[in-house]
């Protein structure tokens, strides 16, 4: 029996934005995303883990490396009106996409820029740092990320990461090689949260 032939894919469709509301940090947001951009359709697992564990002052001047679309960096800017939340990343659609994304959750104490790692932003410092590491880069790259965000963090500032499970020993080691400490916030099955302060 021949098989029936596949329905032409809808091209147009494709280059409508994708639109979803979630709810992070216990406020609701909408998020548009497109193909191409890190987890589209929702909210990553890890992003969620990281998330669920982690504490936002009112005032925290936060830093969100490696921003995607924006649920980090929105999430803590929604829970901390007092503060701000810079999100940085590499790829100028996902930049344009959280800029957009900021403005129509009306969150005006956050911003996104372009930037790699933290090489191109202005001299400032953060009470917070967070990322979602990706999995596939080196961990020559990584060190650059936690020098960097080492030394922007004010003293007593803490910067929390989301990796896959098989990168922890990893995490561990090199923040207490960069900072000095390391605390595992919460271990799952694919991911895990780490933080690390620092103190001086």
């Amino acid at each position: 029996m021949p098989k029936k032939p596949r329905p032409p894919i809808d091209v147009e469709r494709l280059r409508h934005d994708i639109v979803f509301r979630d709810t992070l940090l216990g406020h609701e947001l909408e998020f548009h995303t497109t193909w191409g951009l890190f987890s589209p359709k929702a909210i990553d697992e890890g992003t969620r883990l990281l998330l669920d564990h982690l504490e936002v002052r009112d005032d925290e001047r936060a830093l969100d490396l490696g921003c995607g679309y924006g649920p980090l960096g929105l999430a803590i800017a929604r829970a901390a009106p007092h503060g701000s939340c810079l999100m940085v990343d590499k790829d100028f659609v996902a930049v344009e996409y959280a800029n957009a994304n900021a403005r129509r959750n009306h969150l005006g104490n956050a911003s996104a820029m372009l930037s790699d790692g933290l090489r191109h932003v202005p001299p400032q410092t953060f009470t917070l740092a967070v990322t979602n590491l990706p999995a596939k880069t080196s961990k020559e790259h990584y060190y650059l990320f936690f020098h960097d965000i080492h030394d922007r963090l004010v003293s007593g500032g803490r910067f929390y990461v989301v990796v896959i499970s098989g990168l922890r020993q990893f995490i561990a080691r090199a923040f207490e090689e960069v900072f000095g400490n390391h605390t595992k916030i919460k271990q799952g099955r694919q991911y895990t949260v780490a933080m690390a302060e620092r103190r001086e």
